[in-house]
């Protein structure tokens, strides 16, 4: 069946009531195409049609944010890939994520403007499954690449001078690393351990959380663990130590300041603790905005598989539009905070930069995703 041109739908043929929306004899399910009727589960049948405003704002919004997601981690990646002062180790994973972000909106915006177009998905089984797939992959590889940026700075900020050196070598094994582990997560359902299928929405497809057979609800348990609960618990982890570090460091340079009867200490080192500390706030933003985007398809799943509520079609709209703009916060926040990216960006594009002019703690500030100094040994 062509998207280009208009579908037939043979649910639309059901007589005069078939041209609104909210008809007593109506469902959800109406305008999925015959080829996909068997991959939506029997739950989403008590539900009315969708008011097709909500499919207009979630296919507007949706190309919104694709073009910001695009736009934002397109600059960040050819920002980071043609300034020599960036390529450095840390900034390794900082290109991962841009990379994961703009893959996500490149390979999922435009099919689900279409589908919001239509209503429903219109893209096959096929598709259906490459898409759930691939929003899995990219946002799980988006998940770890958060987890191992907060171990990295954890390494620099708490271990210091103990810490070992992060190489460009160890960089790229930690990379190897979450894509292996993310592709491992999202083929499992290609392969009949759960399966990818309509949301309720029926514009977009995900893990299949509402069966309650032991391998689909096996799934999404372990997947839930290893793919939220654990790297949260590690961002958390060191996070918490990072902060414990600062404020201790922080707490000793302000006695040693009284002991010296100076009002502050204005080494080097102090300098770029500050600077560290700046930025640590800035990487907990960050991962405080990839929580609100992922816990409701969390919430979602968890309730599917324990059925103790109602699930709607117009929540997995906001469970979609949550997770999607996850992929447009991390060019916005390193935009504004990595003094060297705002350097190279008014370079590059002056005409973007609302505020010129060099950030005089930029040499302070670590060239490595903002946060890790690594001296020109360690880059080797």
């Amino acid at each position: 069946m062509s998207v280009m041109g208009q579908p037939s739908f043979a649910a639309w043929s059901g007589g005069p009531q078939a041209s609104g929306f909210g008809g007593s004899n109506l469902t959800v399910v109406d305008k999925v195409t015959p080829d996909m009727i068997h991959l939506v589960d029997a739950y989403w049948y008590q539900f009315p049609p969708m008011n097709p405003l909500w499919h207009g704002i979630l296919g507007f919004s949706i190309a919104v944010l694709g073009f910001i997601s695009i736009f934002g981690n397109g600059m960040v990646l050819y920002i980071f890939a043609s300034t020599k002062a960036l390529r450095t180790p840390s900034n390794l994973l900082v290109v991962n994520l841009a990379f994961s972000d703009f893959s996500m909106m490149f390979c999922m915006a435009f099919p689900m403007v279409v589908n919001c177009y239509y209503e429903t998905w219109v893209w096959g089984p096929l598709f259906c499954a490459l898409y759930g797939m691939f929003g899995s992959l990219f946002g799980c590889v988006s998940i770890w690449t958060m987890a191992f940026i907060a171990l990295d700075r954890y390494n620099v900020i708490v271990k210091g001078l103990s810490a070992k050196p992060f190489t460009k070598k160890v960089a790229f094994l930690w990379i190897l690393i979450i894509w292996l582990m993310s592709v491992g997560w999202t083929i499992a359902p290609l392969f009949g351990w759960n399966r990818y299928v309509p949301e309720g929405n029926m514009a977009a497809c995900g893990t299949d959380y509402l069966s309650k057979d032991l391998l689909s609800i096996s799934y999404i348990y372990a997947y839930s663990f290893f793919v939220y609960f654990l790297p949260l618990f590690m961002i958390i982890y060191c996070y918490f130590y990072i902060v414990q570090a600062v404020a201790t460091h922080e707490k000793a340079m302000r006695e040693q300041a009284k002991k010296m009867n100076v009002a502050s200490l204005r080494s080097s080192e102090a300098a770029a603790t500050s600077a560290e500390c700046k930025l640590a706030k800035i990487a907990l933003m960050t991962i405080a905005l990839w929580f609100f985007a992922w816990t409701p398809y969390l919430v979602v799943n968890c309730v599917g598989v324990l059925g103790s509520s109602k699930i709607t079609p117009l929540a997995t709209i906001w469970c979609s539009l949550f997770a999607k703009a996850n992929a447009c916060y991390n060019p916005i926040v390193y935009g504004i905070s990595h003094p060297k990216y705002r350097q190279a960006l008014e370079k590059k594009f002056p005409s973007l930069v609302c505020a010129k002019g060099s950030d005089k703690t930029s040499d302070a500030v670590s060239t490595t995703s903002g946060v890790t100094n690594v001296t020109e040994g360690e880059k080797a």
